[in-house]
Formats: C-alpha cells, structure tokens, sequence
C-alpha cells in the first residue's frame, strides 16, 4: 500500500480525546507570557511557564512566527423587523482576490461570506452606521458561493479601505468554542503583539504568548527569530466530518514569503522552531514547492500552489532541505522577486515526514481536528501522553489557553 493510500485510511477515532468545556479558556491571562508552557521531550512532559521558553532552546536555533494580523471580520446588521444578521467575511471575490490587497481598496467590493440567520435575509439591502466616525456601511446579497454567501459591500465614506471599515465597524471574530460575545478588549489580546499584515479570520494562537520582553530574552541567548505570512481562515475550524482523513478537503490559505527568509534558513545552525501551526505547513511547504520547481514547475512567483496531499504522493528519492530551498532562492532570483505569494492545502497527518521543523511551538488543539493531526504526526503517539499530562494538571485549552513545545520525535534532521 502507497504511502497516500494508507494516510488516507487514516481513523479519526484514533485522534479524539475527552475535553471537559470547562476546560476550554473563555478569556486570556492578563500577561501574556504568564500562560503555562508544556514541554514534550522524548516521552516525557514537564511544566513551566511561557516566559522560560529560551531555556529549552539553544543558541543558534531559529524560530519563525506568522506575522499575520487578524481584521475584524464579523459584522452584524439589524432588519427593520429586528431580526439580527450576522455577517462573517471569509474571502474577497470582487474586484481583487488577494485578501491584503482586497482590504486596501476603496468602495465597492464583494466578498464571500457567511451568514447568520440567513433565512431572514432574502434580498433587500441591510445597513450599519457607525456614528463616531460617520461611517454607513450597506451590505446587499448576491448569491450562493461555496459555504456561503457572496456580499455586496459599499459604504460612505467612500475613500475609507474596506479594511478600515471592518476595523470601525465589524468584531473580532472569536473561534464558535468561546461562548461569549466578542468585547473591545479582544481586539488587542486577540492579535499578537508583532502582526503586521491584515488578512486572517482566526489568530496564530502559538504567538498570543510571546511578549516584546521575552523576544529580548531570546535575543540575548543567541536564538534569532524570523517572520512569515500565513493568512489564517475559518476552515481551520472546519471539524474534519469524515470517518477516515482521506475524506476531508483541506482549506487553501493565501501565504507570503519574503527572500530574506530562505537566506535565514539556509544559513541557520541550530534548530528551526515552527511557532505555531500555519508557520509550520508555511515552512514544509516550502520544501515541497521547491521539490516542484526542481521537477520543472514554473509557477509565477505571486501564485503558487501546494496542493493537498502532494507530500504524500511523491515517488523516488527526496530531494536534501537544502536543494529545495535553494531552488525556491534561485527562482525568487530569476524573477527578482522579493517575496513568494501564493496558497498552500497543505495536510500534515500521521505518516508526514517532516523536511524543515525540529519543534513546534503551539496551543493545545481541539479533539477531531487537522491541528490535533499535525501535532499526532509531530510528536508521534505520544501526543496521547501529552495531552493527559495537560488535562491531568489543570491546563487551559485552545486559542486563549496555555502553549507548549514539542520536539520531533524522530531522529531524522534536515540536513541544511
């Protein structure tokens, strides 16, 4: 059996675990780097907190974090009847379909998105006014489009970026695990503290944790760290419905590389840390795009494309860390590109071998979900272990919870 058939046949059952809704953290520690951290080593897992991160890692090491900043996508118009509707914007469609650049442009746009209570909302226009500003925003429905709707949006004043206007109007949009309504205070605790670049639905949890101080500290011990961008969606919440993973359709996520990246890599002497799971399917991916350009493929370096289960389809030798990520340099060189954009379906399952990461920095994930089987492929089958020592010793689950720091639990180091 190919390695593709039988990561295919892969059982969700064998990734569920009890998870008491108590458990679940509804609101984050007032510190950030307070949260507790567990460490997940060679079988064993021990306790510390957050802040000590930099005494598990080494001079040399190198950790990359997503720089991507969460836009305040959720909406809500109110009906002349009352009825409330709830509008979550997930995709741009129209005029531009790059999610930074569709959040710079002006009146009018279309975007998909989801609805609330949609049975509501036929046809007609709805409004919303934001009266500090003077904002009026109007949204008008379209059509049906993938799980959702596509929303006509125009607002006054005109020359205001569809990105302002979700920041004056729109809400932060917590994950459907935290049962309370988003406040003000969420649009700050909920976005790390080095976002730069608009465009996520869902914050890069892992990094909720990191301070400016404890970047110093880092610093200080010789581990450098590096940014990417992932623009993180709502199917990373999407629970994978099917008995076995081969029947699961991974979301597409929009990403952003930039030159000075690769050289980092390729220069690195200790380790690579993935902080967090998008940094971590960013960087495999990677990998697996130069593995396509060593092959022939000639992508534009603004639209490339990992599909889905490429990884596990690939037959013959693999090509060393360091060929592809020279061949991705060297092709960003060709096309004097500072940067690589494109979309990653990456699916990270038991059976993945891992080409870049050596750790992963991230929270603790729900039962059941593609987040849960990329750390299972990480730590091997003593993610079990893990995830007992945390229920066992109080720990705080999902976005606003606590972290922890697993190492590969193979032997098998890139050899860049």
């Amino acid at each position: 059996m190919s390695l593709h058939e039988s990561v295919r046949r892969l059982s969700m059952k064998d990734f569920q675990y009890d998870l008491p809704p108590d458990r679940i953290a509804p609101y984050p520690l007032p510190e950030r780097d307070r949260s507790r951290l567990l460490v997940f080593r060679d079988g064993l897992a021990r306790t510390a907190a957050f802040s000590g991160l930099p005494d598990f890692l080494d001079p040399g090491d190198l950790l990359v974090l997503n720089k991507t900043r969460v836009v305040q996508a959720r909406l809500v118009f109110y009906k002349a009847s009352g009825a409330r509707i709830e509008v979550f914007c997930l995709h741009p469609h129209a005029p531009e379909s790059d999610v930074q650049l569709a959040l710079g442009l002006p009146s009018p746009v279309t975007w998909e998105c989801l609805v609330g209570n949609a049975k509501k909302w036929r046809e007609g226009r709805l409004e919303l006014r934001h009266e500090a500003s003077g904002l009026v925003l109007q949204a008008e429905l379209c059509s049906r489009a993938g799980e959702g709707h596509l929303i006509h949006f125009s607002w006054t004043p005109p020359g205001l970026g569809f990105g302002q206007v979700l920041e004056l109007a729109g809400l932060t949009p917590l994950p459907p695990y935290i049962r309370r309504a988003a406040e003000p205070s969420d649009k700050k605790t909920y976005q790390t503290v080095y976002a730069r670049e608009e465009g996520s639905v869902a914050a890069p949890t892992a990094g909720l944790h990191f301070t400016p101080a404890l970047f110093r500290e880092l610093e200080e011990k010789g581990i450098r760290h590096r940014f990417l961008t992932l623009h993180v969606g709502a199917g990373t919440f999407k629970p994978v419905s099917s008995p076995r993973i081969g029947g699961h359709q991974m979301h597409q996520e929009q990403f952003m590389v930039e030159r000075s990246l690769l050289d980092a890599l390729l220069e690195r002497s200790g380790r690579l840390v993935a902080v967090g799971t998008t940094s971590m399917r960013t960087l495999e991916s990677l990998y697996w795009i130069g593995c396509k350009i060593l092959q022939g493929h000639r992508p534009p370096v603004g639209d490339v494309l990992l599909e889905q289960w490429f990884p596990y389809q690939w037959n013959g030798p693999l090509p060393s860390s360091r060929q592809c990520l020279q061949a991705v340099a060297d092709y960003m060189d060709r096309q004097e590109a500072v940067a690589l954009q494109g979309e990653t379906a990456l699916i990270i399952v038991p059976g993945y071998r891992f080409q870049l990461t050596d750790a992963l920095v991230t929270n603790f994930h729900q039962p059941g979900s593609t987040l849960l089987l990329l750390v299972a492929a990480f730590a091997g089958p003593g993610w079990k272990a893990a995830y007992r020592h945390a229920l066992d010793h109080g720990y705080r689950f999902l976005s606003y919870g606590d972290g922890s720091l697993f190492f590969r639990q193979d032997d098998f180091r890139p050899d860049v």
